[in-house]
């Protein structure tokens, strides 16, 4: 399989929202786990983490790994609906990190 660009050993991804407020831009770094074309989050304070908080409000983001800078579409996974994919992101967050518990968020760079 190939990886996304700019994925391949690369420990964090940055994210930037839209405050949900104030419509300013808000970058955090986080890290981020890749499957199926897709970017994967794992937020640690769940819908209480702002940057999720916006997201949900103004799903379009701006993401960028390495030396990629791309659009794309947020949305938090639902564990209940989608617990297989909540499953398969949180391991690969657990291969990669040592640490995967948490509200699961996909970004979609081809929306």
């Amino acid at each position: 399989m190939t990886r996304p660009a700019g994925s391949r050993g690369t420990q964090y991804l940055y994210l930037t929202t839209t405050g949900r407020r104030t419509g300013e831009p808000r970058e955090i770094e986080i890290w981020f786990t890749h499957r199926g074309g897709r970017y994967y989050l794992v937020a640690e304070h769940r819908e209480r983490a702002h940057w999720v908080q916006n997201l949900k409000v103004v799903p379009r983001v701006a993401v960028r790994v390495g030396r990629r800078t791309f659009a794309a579409l947020a949305r938090v996974v639902d564990a209940k609906t989608e617990p297989e994919l909540a499953r398969a992101v949180k391991k690969l967050s657990e291969t990669k990190y040592g640490w995967g518990h948490g509200l699961v968020v996909e970004l979609d760079p081809a929306r």
